[in-house]
């Protein structure tokens, strides 16, 4: 339940973000929301992954359906992986690691010598 929790959070979050500063502050809010919730290893990857892909996705295919393909087409003609896919994976790379790294802060280590 925390992984729907955490990953609607940052979609939501790195909505609110984009939309007032520049691309890379998904990262930090996916961080953020990855140290609060707190799932373990590849739940809080997972979560940040998906989330900052679908909003990636959802925004470049505004995007494109706005200024009707013409930047699509060409830049489709330069690389030969759909720029839907790119724009995707390294969004979601950029989300699944910053999530997975607020994750890892939040672990409590426990000592044994008090």
């Amino acid at each position: 339940m925390k992984f729907i929790y955490q990953t609607i959070a940052t979609i939501i979050g790195s909505f609110i973000v984009q939309y007032f500063l520049p691309w890379w502050t998904m990262a930090i809010v996916a961080c953020a929301f990855g140290y609060y919730f707190n799932n373990k290893g590849i739940l809080a990857f997972l979560s940040g992954f998906i989330a900052i892909a679908l909003l990636w996705f959802s925004f470049a295919f505004y995007l494109d359906s706005a200024t009707s393909s013409i930047l699509t087409t060409k830049i489709n003609k330069l690389f030969p992986v759909n720029v839907f896919v790119l724009m995707v994976i390294v969004g979601g790379l950029v989300g699944g690691f910053a999530a997975l790294t607020g994750a890892v802060m939040n672990t409590k280590k426990i000592s044994r010598y008090y």
